[in-house]
């Protein structure tokens, strides 16, 4: 082991880690050092094709990506994809493992404990500093016994640990108090200091706060990070935190369907910026609205179960609405799998065995099966003549006569199907809009003909943006000489 390494635990899910990894990451990268991100276990089913052939969750990706560095499996070696409320597969070192309930999960736990110490001595054997990520809340002592992620693992590879508060979900004090509380004296012993996240107004008043914690605690509060508007123009991890705010005016309205298990919703990122764009997430007990121009139907983990709740919702007669008014409608991945005919599971690879009758606005079918197919793809588009970068990640193939008409060419290689009237059109590529050039061919399409944003450009900016915020706000040779 060559590397030092920081573990950034929280007082809860959503109070920063994963952006304040990144942004940690990026800091630390502009001064000179190779930094790796790892989250030991990360339950979301928003992922990302690694360098290496397998997949991670897309906040460890977003993290790579703030420090320059390669995908690996190992940023990520437990991955929890979940196809309900009660069960999900898992993802070990890159390679599905199998779907399990939680109960079964929770006995699996301890045994992929090996694996989660084997994948961590391997990013510090070729970094100089691996930042890691708890997942939750770091004090639960209901999942202590099986933990792997959170203190469990502070103790097993004896890590130094920074807290981590939300300011702005108040009680941050009483959150931080409470962690103290309920960790034994080994524990509380590995806290080097507490951050404040999301703060806004004058630092002064917090003082009263930070020498209640460190006279409760003996924990130094480290720092204040402001409130973030760079942090807001970085990707999401949770499909909850999606922006579904109103666009400009006058925009094209792209109404996207919030299915039950979406997936790798950042799909959508680079046209939700793009000035020329409304692009609106449908609640559930919402109409698909009549001034759309476009519905795209996203991933989802769970196929059948995202047709079912489609057609509760009734957004299955909307959607045949807006195509007799004109509209159009695009599948992604299992969106695109929904578009056909049918859609069969006989080996209960998603969920009980059997099948669902698809949107038939495509004339395919699809068959899910125990394969799952990784890869990243860069190549051009001979129909647009744009290039287009994206991955594929789907179990399932799909079969018809309209995979005779592809909306891709990529390289010579047909990818996706379109229907003759060039009204409904799906794709198994992820990130299919994340190239200017294929997005402003697309855009064209529907009468966008503004200058369409530099995605990748504009994620970078907030990168550095976030990372020089947290330059001034926290003192980062303090938090170098605390990992070890």
């Amino acid at each position: 082991m060559t590397a030092r390494r920081l573990m950034v635990l929280g007082t809860g899910s959503d109070v920063g880690k994963s952006l304040f990894v990144a942004g940690l990451a990026r800091a630390f990268t502009r001064r000179g050092l190779k930094v790796a991100p790892f989250k030991a276990q990360n339950m979301s089913n928003n992922a990302a094709v690694t360098a290496d052939g397998g997949e991670i969750g897309r906040a460890q990706a977003l993290q790579a990506r703030a420090a320059g560095v390669p995908l690996s499996v190992h940023m990520n070696p437990v991955l929890l994809k979940p196809d309900s409320d009660v069960d999900a597969q898992v993802v070990v070192q890159g390679q599905v493992l199998g779907r399990f309930s939680a109960a079964d999960y929770q006995a699996l736990k301890p045994g992929l404990r090996g694996q989660v110490i084997e994948s961590l001595d391997h990013l510090s054997a070729s970094h100089d500093l691996v930042l890691i990520e708890g997942a939750g809340s770091g004090a639960e002592r209901y999942l202590r016994p099986q933990d792997i992620s959170n203190m469990g693992l502070a103790e097993a590879a004896d890590l130094p640990v920074l807290l981590l508060g939300d300011e702005s979900r108040g009680g941050v004090t009483a959150a931080v108090i409470g962690h103290h509380h309920l960790w034994t004296a080994s524990e509380r012993a590995r806290v080097a200091g507490v951050i404040v996240t999301k703060f806004r107004g004058d630092p002064a008043i917090f003082a009263p706060a930070a020498a209640d914690i460190r006279a409760e605690t003996g924990w130094p509060v480290l720092g204040l990070m402001r409130w973030s508007e760079a942090a807001r123009r970085l990707p999401e991890e949770d499909s909850l935190g999606v922006a579904r705010q109103r666009g400009a005016a006058g925009a094209l309205v792209v109404a996207v369907p919030d299915l039950p298990r979406v997936a790798n919703f950042d799909d959508l990122d680079p046209l939700a910026a793009e000035p020329g764009v409304d692009l609106r997430w449908v609640r559930p007990g919402q109409p698909i609205p009549a001034e759309a121009a476009v519905v795209i139907l996203p991933g989802s983990k769970a196929t059948r179960a995202a047709l079912i709740a489609l057609r509760a919702e009734g957004w299955d007669i909307d959607i045949r609405a807006h195509l007799r008014r004109g509209g159009r409608v695009v599948g992604i991945c299992a969106g695109f799998q929904m578009l056909g005919r049918v859609v069969r599971d006989p080996e209960g690879i998603e969920g009980p065995p059997g099948e669902t009758p698809g949107l038939g606005l495509l004339d395919l079918e699809t068959v899910i099966g125990p394969r799952k197919r990784l890869a990243g793809i860069d190549a051009r588009d001979s129909l647009s003549g744009a290039r287009v970068q994206g991955y594929e990640m789907h179990m399932g193939e799909s079969f018809g006569p309209d995979l005779a008409r592809p909306w891709l060419t990529l390289d010579g290689r047909p990818e996706g199907a379109i229907s003759a009237d060039g009204k409904v059109m799906g794709s198994y590529l992820h990130g299919i809009f994340g190239a200017a050039g294929f997005r402003g061919h697309w855009l064209a399409q529907l009468g966008v003909t503004a200058a369409v944003q530099d995605h990748d450009a504009r994620i970078g900016a907030a990168l550095d943006a976030f990372a020089a915020e947290i330059e001034a706000d926290l003192d980062l040779d303090t938090l170098l000489d605390l990992a070890r």
